[in-house]
């Protein structure tokens, strides 16, 4: 790994022991703070809302300004966001915190752009799957360590520890080195693989991938707590498991071609989300939450395979028109998953369960074999020619 591939895996370390310490809390500090499961769903719907407007003119950003300023503004916002949460004295403040913090996913489209720039010999698929999987190794520490505050202190420290953490974390990505803005060839100048139908139809097959992984995994702490009579360490010990599922098939499902990591990470979640369904215990649960892991491995490699179906230049916009959809997708099934809940929590588990065999088929049949999809527009002479 370069130089900067290792700051950037440091930073996204520590970024994943802060954030795990509160992410999948959320439900249920909400839930405390007197927000009902509509509620609560609605609030995370609007959460995936705050992401999904800001990737794609981060995107935009990063290919024309250079990626380095837009990471340090992500990670910037992201440590102000997070002191909001922390220092909020009522659940409106502590929501507009939230919805600051949810624009700050827009990290995800220059940082793509950036580690597949700084990759090396590396494929697309291992790097990204690598950089996912130095965040993971700090969240495997995060919700364990986020449990045990809550517990004996109240879920508010969690988000002060937190911010702590990120100020750490913003520091270390102050040091990686800025990359030239690459230009593209007259020929690359229209927007042509926007269009493509090849492309188009690979992005409503993300769509439908994400939606169907996020389903059950919305109000999960909630279900876990409310129904099996779970304590907040125990659920912070599942979602450690659960990042440990992310590094370890990660680091496995990365040496793999995108598209068969792909589809093998959505079945991890199907069996997820029958395990949640079906099964009873502690241990059954962190069998599960271990398969949960695959959620994070399918989404990295299915933008991953965006690469094959776009120019260098691209590189930026399309990664960020691509978690727009994925985003879309966190916006929607947390509702349907609030709205679920209220009839009967394990709807959620049997509505997902279909839609992810269905995606399972849809990611088989449209998913891009990459020494099988020719250039879409003949690639600047300086552009990496790599596509997978």
């Amino acid at each position: 790994m370069s130089r900067d591939l290792i700051l950037v895996a440091i930073s996204m370390f520590t970024w994943g022991l802060g954030e795990g310490m509160f992410l999948y809390f959320q439900p249920l500090y909400l839930q405390q703070l007197g927000a009902d499961p509509i509620r609560i769903g609605s609030i995370l719907s609007a959460f995936g809302l705050a992401m999904t407007v800001s990737h794609v003119p981060a995107g935009y950003l990063a290919d024309r300004l250079g990626r380095k300023p837009v990471l340090v503004a992500a990670w910037a916002l992201g440590l102000l966001s997070t002191w909001i949460m922390a220092l909020a004295g009522s659940m409106s403040t502590f929501v507009a915190g939230l919805m600051l913090y949810g624009t700050t996913m827009f990290v995800l489209s220059p940082l793509n752009s950036y580690v597949t720039a700084a990759r090396g010999r590396l494929t697309v698929g291992r790097t990204i799957t690598l950089i996912s999987a130095s965040f993971n190794l700090g969240a495997v520490i995060g919700p364990w360590l986020g449990g045990q505050v809550g517990d004996l202190l109240g879920l508010r420290q969690n988000y002060i520890f937190a911010g702590f953490i990120f100020i750490i974390s913003t520091v270390v990505i102050l040091f990686i080195r800025s990359q030239p803005v690459e230009r593209a060839a007259p020929e690359e100048k229209v927007n042509g693989w926007l269009l493509s139908p090849r492309y188009l139809i690979y992005l409503g097959a993300f769509f439908l991938a994400v939606f169907a992984m996020v389903l059950p995994q919305t109000l999960s702490p909630n279900f876990l707590a409310n129904e099996r009579g779970l304590d907040l360490s125990q659920v912070g010990l599942l979602y450690s498991i659960a990042s440990i599922g992310v590094v370890v098939l990660n680091l496995s499902l990365g040496s793999l071609p995108a598209r068969r990591g792909f589809i093998i990470g959505q079945a991890a979640v199907g069996l997820f989300t029958l395990s949640l369904w079906l099964g009873r215990g502690l241990s059954w649960y962190m069998l599960s939450f271990f398969l949960l892991g695959g959620f994070k491995t399918a989404r990295s490699l299915g933008i991953a395979q965006v690469r094959a179906l776009v120019p260098a230049a691209k590189m930026g916009l399309a990664f960020g028109v691509t978690e727009t959809a994925g985003a879309t997708a966190v916006i929607l099934a947390p509702l349907l998953a609030g709205y679920l809940y209220t009839l009967d929590p394990v709807y959620m588990y049997m509505l997902a369960a279909g839609l992810i065999g269905v995606s399972l088929a849809v990611s088989a049949r449209v998913s891009p074999h990459p020494e099988k999809v020719p250039p879409l527009i003949k690639s600047h002479p300086l552009s990496d020619p790599e596509l997978e």
